[in-house]
């Protein structure tokens, strides 16, 4: 359980899909908790369920995943400012947290990163008896669809210039928050070939 105040942040955030009253920011908060991550710590690590998400309040991380040939790719950056998007903001293997399968993900952070906590079990409870937050879960899970077929539609059909292009047209600020390293991590390439196609631009 957590202040109302704490929780401001994911209100706001909240607030761009439904409107929220006293109650409803009362009863979530009375299911949220607080935490903050070390630098270089694993939030959830590939094989683990993930029984719990994350919404990041500050810092910043990224979620991976390695492929059939051993290459870590990141799925998702994670922090939360004016850039951010809702991949962004959720430290979560939601097919993971939906199913109880395995993660396929390993969730990491780059800087000390605070964020609001909630269960599996608090989730439910907030979907069973809040029909506002229902209605947002449901709109989320629509974004979230909407983000998992563009990522995964990016990876398997776009040369690794156009995937470079369409970072530059649609998330252009990811060049300055993070090193080269993991901007070719999320983009499936390795560094040198990023570097190339940077000089060629």
């Amino acid at each position: 359980m957590v202040s109302v105040d704490a929780c401001e942040p994911f209100f706001k955030y909240m607030r761009e899909y439904v409107n929220l009253d006293s109650d409803t920011m009362e009863l979530i908060a009375a299911h949220a908790g607080e935490v903050t991550f070390h630098p270089k710590h694993i939030i959830l690590r590939e094989g683990d369920k993930c029984d719990k998400v994350h919404f990041v309040v500050s810092g910043s991380g990224r979620s991976y995943y390695t492929d059939f040939s051993g290459k870590t790719i990141t799925w998702s950056f994670m922090f939360n400012n004016g850039d951010s998007a809702t991949r962004n903001l959720f430290a979560v293997d939601y097919r993971s947290f939906l199913s109880g399968l395995p993660s396929v993900l390993t969730i990491e952070t780059f800087s000390e990163l605070k964020a609001l906590i909630f269960s599996r079990a608090s989730v439910t409870y907030l979907i069973e008896n809040s029909l506002i937050y229902e209605r947002w879960m449901r709109k989320l899970n629509e974004v979230a669809y909407r983000y998992m077929f563009d990522r995964a539609f990016t990876l398997l059909t776009m040369s690794a210039k156009d995937r470079y292009q369409k970072l530059l047209k649609e998330e252009p600020y990811l060049l300055q928050m993070f090193s080269n390293y993991y901007i070719a991590s999320f983009l499936g390439i390795a560094p040198q070939s990023l570097s190339r196609i940077r000089t060629q631009h």
